[in-house]
């Protein structure tokens, strides 16, 4: 039996939160640092995409595959086109970033994790059946996991989308629709399409929903042929060059970024998913640079929490308005973006509002439905305790 690899940190799973963790260690360039890597599967190619905004001229610019600088809404009412200036929605695939976080020089493990034991002086992993696969100063796990206690409200941010390609131009690529509620909506939860066009010719074309429950594979497709019918795209003359699903917790209940002093939980796992919208991409970027910032100055690498707690009781009350049907999920996202700039609206999804923004955005929703959801709120948590 060989023994364990010696590392200063172990990355446990190796998906998008470790890959963005690897990439800002190379841009510290800590050639003293040692950094290993515990996943069943060597991640490389497109097997997902990330949209998400924030400011131009960061590090991510050259892996991206297109960026927006106007966005639309749309609902049966009609289309909104919102500058985001000074953000920008971008895309980010899969297979850049895997690339980069390859070339680092850490020790690739393909290999199953399975304990994760912290005896406050070092972090030892080790594969299903016991044997120690890694020794390290500190382990960053990226697993998905379930919240420390379920939720009050407890939802999915789940979906499915088509690249499809054309032989002639179709979409307009100065153009991503963010959300399309043109989409029939679910008797519980809200429904929207969106499209995300690299070329006049290839386009990301997905339908989303918010609701309690996934759907069926043909249920899936059977809305996404619906919307490309909304779109006036014909798919029979399409191809569909890739097929992305997934499934994203929106839940109140609570993650543990920290469950013992030398383990820290990143991405979902580490509370990086918002829970009013499910985005989680913003944060889990935020986390790795923080977490190679502070291995650079020698500090541990403790990310800090994704939001603030009032973010997260605002999400908690939004949830449970729409759970409990108090708003039309619809007329609630419109309502925000027609009443505030979109770069507020944004920042807000992404934690970074400061407490009179979040006030302003407050006064934008309904008063008295969400003064009830915040009530039902209060006196839920009273009870839990």
């Amino acid at each position: 039996m060989s023994s364990p690899v010696e590392a200063d940190i172990v990355l446990v799973g190796g998906g998008g939160a470790a890959s963005l963790v690897l990439a800002e260690l190379g841009r510290e360039h800590l050639p003293g640092v040692r950094v290993a890597v515990v996943d069943p599967v060597l991640k490389r190619g497109q097997d997902r995409t990330w949209a998400f905004w924030g400011s131009p001229g960061s590090a991510l610019d050259p892996l991206l595959s297109a960026s927006w600088d106007d966005v639309d809404v749309v609902t049966p009412a009609g289309r909104r086109v919102l500058s985001l200036r000074p953000l920008r929605y971008a895309m980010l695939r899969s297979a850049p970033l895997y690339e980069l976080a390859a070339k680092t020089d850490a020790v690739r493990i393909t290999a199953a994790a399975g304990t994760v034991l912290d005896d406050g002086e070092r972090v030892v992993v080790s594969d299903p059946d016991g044997t120690p696969l890694v020794r390290a100063a500190w382990a960053l796990d990226s697993r998905p996991r379930p919240p420390r206690r379920a939720g009050r409200t407890n939802w999915l941010q789940h979906f499915r989308g088509w690249w499809l390609e054309a032989d002639r131009p179709v979409f307009d690529p100065d153009r991503a629709v963010l959300m399309d509620f043109r989409t029939p909506q679910p008797a519980r939860g809200v429904s929207f399409g969106y499209v995300l066009p690299v070329s006049d010719r290839f386009a990301l074309v997905e339908y989303t929903e918010f609701s309690p429950a996934r759907l069926t594979s043909p249920e899936y497709d059977r809305a996404l042929r619906a919307y490309a019918d909304l779109l006036r795209l014909n798919v029979s003359e399409l191809r569909v060059r890739e097929v992305e699903d997934g499934v994203i917790p929106m839940t109140d209940g609570p993650f543990e970024s920290r469950p013992s002093p030398r383990v820290v939980r990143l991405g979902t796992a580490g509370g990086a998913t918002r829970p009013s919208t499910g985005f989680t991409f913003s944060a889990m970027s935020r986390q790795a640079v923080q977490v190679a910032r502070a291995v650079a100055a020698g500090r541990p690498p403790v990310p800090d929490p994704p939001y603030p707690g009032r973010h997260l009781w605002m999400d908690a009350v939004q949830l449970r308005a729409l759970d409990r049907g108090l708003v039309d999920g619809v007329a609630f996202f419109d309502r925000l973006f027609e009443r505030n700039p979109a770069s507020l609206v944004l920042r807000f999804l992404d934690g970074t509002t400061s407490v009179g923004e979040d006030l302003r955005l407050m006064s934008s929703t309904p008063l008295l439905p969400m003064t009830r959801a915040a009530a039902g709120d209060a006196i839920a948590r009273l009870r839990s305790r």
